[in-house]
């Protein structure tokens, strides 16, 4: 069985005073992988810019654009059929030796770095270390740290920035999905498993009717290795599913905005985003 979901992400910028050019790079195409197929892309930004496309090094589609004359407003919108057909288990997984050998340190080291933004917080960083002497496998530590984290975290739109640090998250116990993926990128690295960053999208329905569109939103989860890569949704505290929509894969967010750029002339740009998800099947 598999899902076929519709979505369309509109994003952009308002410039109260004008720009009169501006340098921007969108992810905002799913991948291709083998748990799901895009169908159908296709990519509008107005005014018309000249374009550049090409696959980033973390295996994420970008669109690079230019605008060379005054506008007011940038818009993008990005329309997507993705067929998702996410299988279950399909492997025993590692144990420690395996997870912890000098070629899975080499291969993915730029999985296992702690930066500001997903170090976790000395009292998190110690409880890992004691799970990870108790747990007989990776994935046993994995799934008690996703649980820690979960319980701990409350969902709350609004209390943080997508530049804050894990770390305010956890001592504050709320933040949103960007936050309890970092957490859980930086509790797993303490734990020496390699663990990345995944965005998305997350059909908000689960009963949702075909052909009825819904209010959705960008959506964060992580992928720790384990022989293959292992999918955790930390905010709902499950694997993803036929439901979830694989975009764009990074260290953490600062790789995967979904629209990053510059721009000359008046003041700060005022930025917007609406998604909207669909399920076709």
């Amino acid at each position: 069985m598999s899902t076929q979901l519709r979505v369309v992400h509109r994003t952009g910028y308002r410039y109260p005073d004008g720009a009169t050019a501006s340098f921007n790079e969108i992810r905002m195409i799913p991948r291709s992988t083998h748990e799901q197929q895009v169908l159908h892309s296709r990519v509008e930004i107005a005014p018309v810019p000249w374009t550049y496309a090409y696959t980033d090094y973390w295996g994420t589609a970008v669109t690079a654009f230019e605008v060379f004359e005054r506008h007011e407003s940038l818009e993008v919108t990005a329309t997507s059929v993705v067929d998702v057909r996410r299988p279950g288990e399909q492997c025993d997984g590692l144990g420690w030796a395996e997870v912890e050998s000098a070629q899975v340190a080499d291969r993915f080291c730029e999985f296992l770095g702690l930066t500001d933004r997903v170090r976790p917080p000395d009292d998190l960083a110690a409880w890992v270390r004691e799970v990870k002497d108790a747990s007989a496998t990776p994935r046993d530590a994995a799934e008690r740290i996703i649980d820690r984290i979960h319980d701990h975290v409350s969902y709350v739109t609004g209390v943080t920035s997508v530049h804050g640090a894990a770390a305010e998250a956890w001592q504050q116990g709320s933040g949103v999905c960007q936050d309890l993926a970092h957490l859980a990128i930086g509790a797993l690295r303490v734990a020496g498993v390699p663990c990345r960053y995944l965005s998305g999208y997350l059909m908000p329905n689960q009963d949702a009717d075909i052909g009825v569109p819904y209010v959705g939103e960008s959506h964060a989860w992580v992928q720790y290795w384990d022989g293959r890569w292992v999918g955790v949704d930390p905010t709902n505290n499950l694997r993803p599913g036929e439901l979830h929509v694989e975009v764009a894969i990074g260290r953490d967010y600062a790789d995967v905005p979904p629209l990053h750029g510059i721009f000359t002339g008046g003041k700060t740009a005022d930025m917007f985003v609406a998604v909207e998800i669909t399920r076709l099947t």
